[in-house]
């Protein structure tokens, strides 16, 4: 299993990770040493654990946080989803309608014609 070499807060650790996850692994330390170093700039050194531990509850929050954005989202697709399902059933009747009035009226114009044949002298020539 492959390792990596990450920097938190200062200190270097040896971690282990999935085969092509190297780079990966990386990113997210470097994401989370960002939260500890933006937390020591505004509060100040409080001790390598109680940082650690606040970025941490930081990061979980902003995971928190996307959780609810997502689920909001999920809800909303799914209200647009039956909307549009609602749209195209209307639209299929509306076809059928359509359809089915088009058909009454060429049946109507044959009637009419059928009629006029009738009913029109017969040219004499």
């Amino acid at each position: 299993m492959p390792e990596v070499n990450v920097e938190i807060n200062g200190r270097k650790y040896r971690m282990a990770c999935e085969e092509g996850q190297q780079r990966h692994l990386i990113g997210l330390a470097e994401r989370f040493d960002a939260h500890v170093e933006q937390l020591k700039g505004a509060v100040g050194e409080i001790g390598d654990n109680r940082l650690t531990v606040m970025a941490g509850i930081a990061v979980v929050d902003e995971l928190a946080e996307a959780e609810r954005r997502i689920e909001a989202l999920e809800a909303e697709v799914l209200v647009l989803t039956r909307a549009g399902q609602e749209v195209a059933a209307e639209i299929e009747a509306l076809e059928i309608s359509f359809a089915e009035k088009l058909t009454d009226a060429a049946r109507a114009l044959e009637s009419a014609a059928g009629v006029l044949d009738d009913t029109a002298p017969v040219p004499q020539g």
